[in-house]
């Protein structure tokens, strides 16, 4: 994001900013922060905005590529002002949540940095990436701000603002960020957790297996089912309460007792005739299959070596060019 041309070097203001930049950089309990700016209102951004004004918390700048989508996301989260481009205006709000892409974070901290300086003196910042630490909000740091990271372990569609009741937040940071970012989590009803800034990628990868690599197998299952002549909302309706039948087990019973299907009963040779089934689709569909039963081989049998062993027999070589089925239909 290019920097505001409006009133960076305005003698007055920088006077004014160092006044506010001589007080205490952490705050009371009772006189915690509830003022926010929102730099990259994408679906997150929107959403935590949307949420924290129904919180009772002051929103500031509202900051995107243009002024258009500034407006749009003012309008969603029902308060702020909306900023193309970065903006000094962003300073007066005690927090400041970068809600952008993760390979733009270091590119607005470099930007918010260049145009803060020592008036960053105080202020908390939080980027909300899954993946990345803190160590990306280094220049703001190096300028007297307080940095951490918050991650709601949520899915946002960016229609609909969804409840983040029960929700868990991972954060991390130094100790007044994680502090605001606690404060953050609990007003919006989750639970806050602390995950080690050098761990957060395995965090994510975590979070990335349970949603988005879960669709990838359900959208894999419906195309077979397609492929077979099913319409798709037949399929869908056929499998989505399978689906949720074992999780629902798996929550209240534990993974062993939830665990279905041929693997969990020892039946290699159904498990062999899935696979020469799967051949005649697309080469992924048969090699996830196997790498499925052998990621089920270590997490849930009690003897993953026998198992993986009876698995290897039972491989079957994929055809070289298979033919795509199911698609979107």
């Amino acid at each position: 994001m290019g920097a505001s041309p409006t009133g960076d070097n305005n003698p007055v203001r920088k006077t004014c900013w160092k006044l506010v930049s001589a007080l205490p950089s952490g705050y009371p309990k009772q006189y915690m922060p509830n003022s926010l700016a929102i730099i990259g209102a994408g679906r997150v951004g929107r959403a935590l905005g949307r949420r924290l004004r129904e919180a009772g918390w002051r929103i500031g700048a509202i900051v995107t590529r243009s002024e258009a989508s500034a407006r749009r996301a003012v309008r969603f989260i029902g308060a702020g002002k909306p900023f193309a481009g970065m903006t000094w205006q962003i300073l007066p709000s005690q927090v400041i949540l970068i809600t952008t892409p993760d390979d733009q974070i270091d590119v607005a901290a470099r930007d918010l940095a260049r145009i803060g300086e020592e008036e960053l003196h105080g202020r908390v910042v939080l980027h909300t990436s899954g993946a990345m630490d803190s160590g990306a909000l280094e220049p703001l740091r190096a300028q007297g701000a307080t940095v951490g990271s918050m991650h709601p372990l949520q899915s946002f569609c960016g229609v609909t603002v969804p409840s983040l009741e029960g929700r868990v937040f991972a954060i991390e940071g130094e100790a007044q960020a994680v502090r605001v970012a606690r404060q953050i989590a609990r007003e919006l009803g989750g639970s806050p957790v602390r995950v080690a800034g050098g761990k957060k990628l395995l965090y994510h990868a975590a979070a990335a297996m349970a949603a988005g690599h879960i669709l990838a197998v359900e959208e894999a299952a419906t195309q077979l089912l397609v492929s077979l002549g099913m319409k798709r909302r037949e399929a869908v309706r056929a499998l989505l309460p399978l689906t949720r039948q074992v999780l629902d087990n798996f929550e209240t019973l534990g993974p062993r007792a939830a665990w279905t299907g041929p693997l969990s009963r020892g039946d290699f040779n159904v498990v062999r005739a899935h696979l020469q089934a799967l051949r005649d689709s697309p080469q992924e569909f048969m090699l996830a299959y196997e790498a499925l039963s052998r990621l089920a081989a270590c997490v849930l049998t009690q003897e993953p070596a026998g198992t993986l062993a009876e698995l290897g027999k039972s491989s079957v070589k994929p055809i070289a060019k298979a033919k795509v089925t199911g698609g979107n239909a």
